[in-house]
């Protein structure tokens, strides 16, 4: 518990909801379990989830993190990230013999399923994301010949397509709400007959966490997102507050990242968090505030979350035997029976 020590009008406006959202959940949790099962090491393709925090604390317990399939050992069990991957991975880690664990968050496997369903419909993809991102790889990588990526308005005016009648867009699951439909409206202005995918593609943990930010700006004079800098859903929470009309918003990984001079006259300070950050480091922020005058809390509560997700399949399966399996046959000798 964190011990509170108030100043008379100093105050902290707590988000609610706000850290690990189902998918996050699962993915931590499957590394945590695949250890658990089956011991150390256990392999993980990128970051299992953007947070430095979390991936420090799995690496302790006997994770390896690689960039790259190539990395990982013949035989060995890899884990593919929450953010997904794309098919040639997946190619690269049978022909590497290598047993696989699957933790791609379900909302982002629902937009590699749209995106195969309108390449095999043979319509252009729209990809609204940013360059480089995992998760914009990984979609991508479905139908790479349908598929354009979008990153935000100002690319709009360069964007081709085939035939106007038959396109759609698709989004990163991590965007900004409001900087996506400012996207898709130039899009529509662009391709008037432009099809919106079935159901929202930002997941319902970015949309309510973006919502409880813009609330907190409504009354803080400094709003603090814990996150790390290369989480997607953290930066676009910073974004959010300061369009929201936060006069000063900032990105932290922990409490000691913050500067005392960003308290200078401010009496409400907003707290929040991405959706790849455990509660602890929001904790930490908490006690880090209370010592400085910030001791009373309040919480804002914009949406209620109830949403969770089973495991991987694969973590119900002996995948040590099949990975020696796998090596057997290439070998031509017996797996072990250890």
């Amino acid at each position: 518990m964190v011990r509170m020590t108030a100043s008379p009008g100093r105050r902290v406006l707590l988000a609610a909801p706000r850290g690990y959202c189902a998918g996050v959940d699962r993915a931590v949790i499957a590394v945590e379990k695949a250890l658990e099962q089956y011991g150390a090491p256990i392999y993980v393709r990128h970051e299992i989830v953007h947070n430095k925090y979390v991936v420090q604390t799995l690496e302790k317990k006997g994770a390896i993190f690689v960039e790259r399939t190539a990395e990982v050992p013949e035989g060995a069990i890899v884990m593919f990230s929450a953010h997904g991957v794309a098919p040639v991975v997946h190619e690269e880690a049978a022909a590497g013999k290598l047993a696989t664990i699957d933790a791609t968050c379900p909302l982002v496997t629902k937009v590699h399923k749209e995106a195969v369903r309108f390449a095999n419909e043979d319509f252009d993809i729209l990809l609204i994301g940013h360059e480089g991102h995992e998760e914009v790889i990984g979609t991508s990588g479905e139908a790479p010949d349908h598929i354009t990526l979008v990153d935000g308005p100002e690319d709009v005016a360069k964007v081709e397509v085939r035939d106007p009648s038959k396109v759609v867009w698709l989004s990163q699951t991590t965007l900004s709400v409001d900087e996506t439909m400012e996207t898709v409206d130039a899009l529509k202005e662009k391709f008037p007959q432009l099809i919106s995918p079935p159901s929202d593609d930002i997941c319902y943990a970015t949309q309510n966490r973006q919502l409880a930010v813009k609330k907190l700006a409504e009354d803080a004079e400094l709003v603090i997102v814990v996150g790390s800098k290369n989480s997607s859903n953290s930066i676009r929470m910073v974004e959010v507050a300061l369009d929201a009309g936060a006069p000063a918003a900032h990105l932290v990984d922990f409490a000691a990242e913050i500067d005392e001079a960003w308290l200078e006259g401010v009496t409400t300070v907003g707290l929040t968090s991405g959706a790849s950050v455990p509660d602890v480091l929001v904790e930490g922020v908490l006690e880090w505030l209370a010592e400085r005058g910030y001791g009373d809390v309040e919480t804002v509560k914009t949406a209620e979350e109830s949403i969770t997700f089973s495991l991987p399949k694969e973590l119900r399966r002996d995948l040590r035997a099949e990975a020696a399996a796998l090596v057997a046959e290439r070998t031509g000798t017996a797996p072990s029976a250890e």
